[in-house]
């Protein structure tokens, strides 16, 4: 077997994809980290002080003139009276929530990036895992070894999970490396605020504590980790499925993209909550965003992703085991 998963990860480095994905996230993490300069000296020229508690102010005063709009929506409103009540928590305990610094800002980029740029690129690897050999036609090589199939399988799968922890390493170290030369390299012992719970338009601090940054940090890319391998997952059940690779690009872009989108628009649409692309956001629960759907916890997210992974999984083995391949 380890013959087998390292065969697959040759495969996988030949093809160059994952220097490909170091360099898109080497290029936009450098666009986000000027980005995110840019706002931080544009802010700090609009309130004329660095103190972040007049900063934070500034924030709750914006944010109670927005929520005096008649025009907005109610699903909007409650989301604008839950950030207010946690950045005024935030100031009353004496917290700095945005410190600038490499590790705050990897904490805000996984939060921005679990739901469709991190399981985009994962996508780029499982894609043509199964697909594209049985496209070429060299799968039939594989299959005409004396190696059982599903330990065929299993290997490419095994491979796609190493390529996952890749990902993430490579997003983790290169998102810090690269802001720590613009914000510093400290901040991972920042007290951090967790344990927010929506309920309804209160929000409930009981649970509140605090935790030290590298923590959180270390909680936020074991979620995304966990959401890009069930989309990596449903990817390879794609790719075992269809012959064509663009075709398993396109159905799992347009499943990604449409849960960014159902998740603004689903609030009235109680059973949309077990699609698995409107509980790609994990990360918004440690934060106390409020989820899509009323009632959706971290445990029930994570369950329809588990469920939705392994029925993945069992499919692409179960079809191909008996599959003919010609």
């Amino acid at each position: 077997m380890s013959k087998l998963v390292y065969n697959e990860m040759l495969k996988i480095v030949r093809k160059k994809r994952l220097w490909v994905i170091a360099a898109i996230i080497v290029v936009l993490v450098a666009l986000f980290t000027y980005a995110q300069y840019r706002e931080t000296e544009e802010l700090r020229k609009r309130l004329g002080t660095t103190d972040w508690r007049t900063q934070l102010q500034q924030q709750i005063v914006d944010l109670q003139n927005r929520l005096q709009s008649p025009s907005m929506s109610e699903e909007w409103q409650k989301y604008l009276q839950i950030r207010l009540k946690q950045q005024q928590y935030y100031l009353e305990h004496n917290i700095n929530p945005s410190a600038p610094g490499a590790p705050t800002f990897m904490r805000t980029f996984i939060e921005n990036a679990i739901d469709l740029f991190l399981p985009l690129l994962v996508m780029v690897v499982a894609a043509d895992l199964v697909s594209s050999e049985a496209s070429a036609g060299t799968i039939k090589l594989l299959l005409v070894r004396p190696v059982k199939r599903w330990k065929i399988l299993l290997s490419k799968y095994i491979a796609l999970l190493l390529s996952v922890s890749l990902i993430m390493l490579m997003a983790a170290v290169l998102s810090y490396a690269i802001s720590g030369l613009v914000f510093g390299y400290g901040g991972f012992r920042l007290p951090l605020l967790t344990g927010f719970v929506q309920q309804g338009e209160d929000l409930n601090t009981a649970n509140v504590h605090m935790i030290p940054q590298w923590k959180y940090i270390l909680i936020e890319l074991g979620l995304a980790a966990f959401v890009s391998v069930v989309v990596g997952t449903l990817t390879f059940m794609f790719s075992v499925l269809l012959r064509s690779t663009a075709a398993v690009m396109g159905i799992m872009l347009a499943a990604l993209i449409s849960g960014a989108i159902l998740s603004n628009m689903v609030s009235s649409w109680h059973s949309a909550k077990y699609l698995f692309m409107v509980n790609l956001r994990l990360t918004d629960y440690i934060k106390g965003a409020a989820p899509p759907i009323e009632g959706m916890t971290l445990g029930f997210s994570m369950a329809v992703l588990a469920v939705w992974g392994l029925a993945g999984l069992l499919v692409a083995f179960f079809v191909f085991m008996r599959r003919d391949v010609y």
